[in-house]
């Protein structure tokens, strides 16, 4: 058996040490630009440029390293017509669920207000927020959305969820479809997002649909830079309808120098780490869907590239 794995990081020499731990007759096969090898079985990759598309020809399966699939969707009918497959847990939705908790925790608490307070050398206790009025909305309810839902209900916040079609979620006031977003936009205090990107979804965030949410509220982004209008959310911060956000992605990564949010105190900004890769957990996940295809079984997280996820 035959691996071929490329990393956008270059990062590969730890991976392919796991894998000949748990895959020990598999031969690993790095890519390189410009030398040709050997046709491969699976392929197992993340961010891969237009140039490794040719030695994905004879592959049974694409294993990506992460959640998301736009990465390797953008290059549309020059794939092969085999199944890809993204990670499913993996270690991701903890972590994600982390870091939503606490920037939820921080605008609830109002740690934003104290920080900034802190700098100027003012101690003065502001009043708590009405937690019966301080609505959590998530858009996207899949396994990663709604594990941040079920870490949010211990605090015993309002939940609502909004995504493409009809869910129920106990304790979660649902939403579905361009019906219903205006709905759960007008009652959101604040606005998750953990969509997908797809045609759709992109720069679904505009300031229209941004100044819905009711005055004072606030915005978290842990799924794709291209869902947000930037200069939109920029400018309802700056008039104060929109009273914070914390991104952790962006249209154009690394966040360039120059970029205004950089000198907007209301923005808290990070560098794509809401929820990372974990090596060991993603390897052994990947080892064990290569070794339900090789019986002929069915394996779990296979991506519907017309729903674009």
């Amino acid at each position: 058996m035959r691996i071929l794995l490329h990393r956008a990081d270059g990062v590969t020499e730890p991976w392919v040490r796991d894998f000949a731990s748990v895959l020990p007759q598999a031969e690993v096969v790095l890519w390189q630009e410009g030398v040709p090898c050997a046709p491969c079985d699976y392929a197992v990759l993340w961010s891969p440029p237009a140039a490794l598309l040719d030695q994905l020809a004879k592959v049974k399966a694409i294993f990506l390293t992460g959640a998301g699939v736009d990465a390797i969707l953008k290059f549309g009918d020059a794939l092969p017509p085999v199944p890809i497959i993204r990670l499913g847990d993996a270690g991701m939705a903890l972590q994600m669920a982390e870091y939503v908790a606490h920037a939820v925790l921080r605008y609830y608490r109002r740690f934003d207000e104290y920080e900034r307070q802190a700098r100027r050398g003012l101690w003065a206790p502001l009043p708590q927020f009405d937690k019966a009025q301080f609505t959590i909305g998530v858009m996207g309810m899949g396994m990663l959305g709604r594990r941040v839902l079920d870490s949010l209900a211990q605090f015993g916040f309002p939940l609502r969820g909004w995504s493409r079609g009809h869910k129920e979620i106990d304790g979660v006031t649902c939403f579905a479809g361009e019906d219903g977003l205006d709905e759960f936009l007008r009652g959101t205090r604040v606005l998750v997002c953990m969509l997908p990107l797809t045609p759709d979804t992109t720069n679904l965030l505009t300031r229209a649909k941004l100044s819905k949410l009711p005055e004072g509220a606030y915005v978290v982004n842990v799924a794709r830079g291209a869902h947000l209008a930037e200069p939109d959310l920029l400018t309802l911060i700056k008039s104060g309808h929109i009273a914070g956000a914390t991104l952790d992605v962006f249209r154009n990564e690394p966040l360039p120098g120059p970029h205004p949010f950089w000198d907007e105190p209301r923005i808290t900004i990070t560098p794509h780490i809401s929820a990372l890769t974990l090596r060991s957990e993603s390897v052994a996940q990947i080892a064990g869907k290569i070794g339900a295809l090789e019986r002929g079984e069915a394996v779990a997280d296979v991506v519907d590239r017309a729903r674009g996820y």
